[in-house]
């Protein structure tokens, strides 16, 4: 085989990896204008409240206390299937006591703080929560740092309090505070399902946290991002946020063409198992220790108002001695 041959040959297999690699690329492809990267100087994004972005990354909040900062696409997303890569960063100087995290939205509404993660309550649409400090007065069977996701038609309330359990769709433990590692997470939303996906300790691979079938999700809705802290702090860094069109053909859907999905209230199918409200063990050995401290009192009190009757009376028995 002389060198016009080898050359032929090599050109023709690149040519066969690219004709392969452009079909994919028409199935899955970025959308610009959803997603934000370095430099982050898209007008296309609004930042609120305490968000401010560098050359390496945006801080929805710094590390330190009563912060709330968000960013919001300000295009609507008009893609019935769809799925977002985030790239983010957790940290901060405690090492035992930190919080509060951030979450991920698919809202009707946008730039709106308030107390859900920065972002407002009775929201209608998706939020994915990165909560990284369990409260006090709830007890859960998985630890913290913990993701979970939220469909609302703006009638559910979020409660910090009993960290969402009673709204949660599905949840995973996931230990993406302070890593060594790039810390990244997909969601994913096909065909009415929901998966959640990480990629948190350097293996270039999505492991899934969690997939929910039955989710319906509207189109035109925006893409946001929030965090907050509270006496608890931490920095929240989005570094990246990639929203890929990922093609999925619904020709073999009835009546899919006569649906206006702009129309479609966000609902969801399947929740969680309910988990009754439980105070915190610490809070009720505490209660318990007041009351018998109380009762305590009570009864020595009552002894002492015994004993001085007692001394009374016997007082005037010796008085009455005396006179015969």
């Amino acid at each position: 085989m002389n060198l016009s041959e080898i050359s032929l040959l090599i050109q023709s297999f690149f040519l066969c990896l690219s004709s392969v690699f452009g079909e994919r690329n028409t199935k899955d492809y970025l959308k610009r204008e959803h997603s934000l990267t370095k430099p982050y100087s898209d007008e296309r994004w609004d930042y609120i409240g305490s968000t401010i972005s560098t050359n390496s990354y945006v801080r929805l909040t710094p590390d330190h206390q009563s912060r709330k900062g968000a960013i919001w696409n300000t295009a609507p997303c008009l893609l019935r299937d769809w799925e977002l890569h985030i790239h983010f960063k957790v940290h901060g100087k405690g090492t035992d006591l930190f919080g509060d995290g951030f979450a991920i939205w698919y809202t009707k509404d946008r730039s709106e703080l308030g107390p859900v993660f920065g972002s407002k309550d009775y929201f209608v649409g998706l939020g994915v929560f990165f909560d990284t400090y369990v409260n006090q007065d709830t007890r859960h069977s998985h630890g913290h740092p913990y993701i979970s996701a939220m469909v609302n038609n703006g009638s559910l309330h979020y409660d910090h309090d009993r960290d969402g359990t009673h709204t949660e769709l599905a949840g995973c433990e996931s230990h993406f505070r302070q890593t060594v590692h790039e810390t990244y997470v997909a969601v994913r939303y096909e065909r009415n399902k929901l998966k959640v996906s990480t990629d948190i300790h350097g293996k270039n691979s999505w492991v899934t946290c969690f997939e929910v079938n039955g989710v319906k999700l509207p189109t035109g809705y925006y893409f946001g991002a929030s965090a907050a802290t509270g006496e608890l702090a931490d920095n929240h860094d989005i570094i990246s946020m990639k929203l890929y069109d990922i093609g999925i053909s619904h020709a073999d859907e009835e009546d899919s063409s006569s649906i206006d999905y702009s129309k479609i209230e966000p609902s969801a199918e399947f929740f969680a198992p309910h988990r009754d409200h439980i105070k915190d063990e610490s809070t009720a050995s505490d209660s318990s220790g007041w009351s018998g401290f109380f009762i305590f009192f009570l009864i020595l009190l009552a002894v002492g108002v015994v004993g001085v009757v007692a001394f009374a009376l016997i007082g005037k028995s010796q008085d009455r001695k005396r006179l015969y």
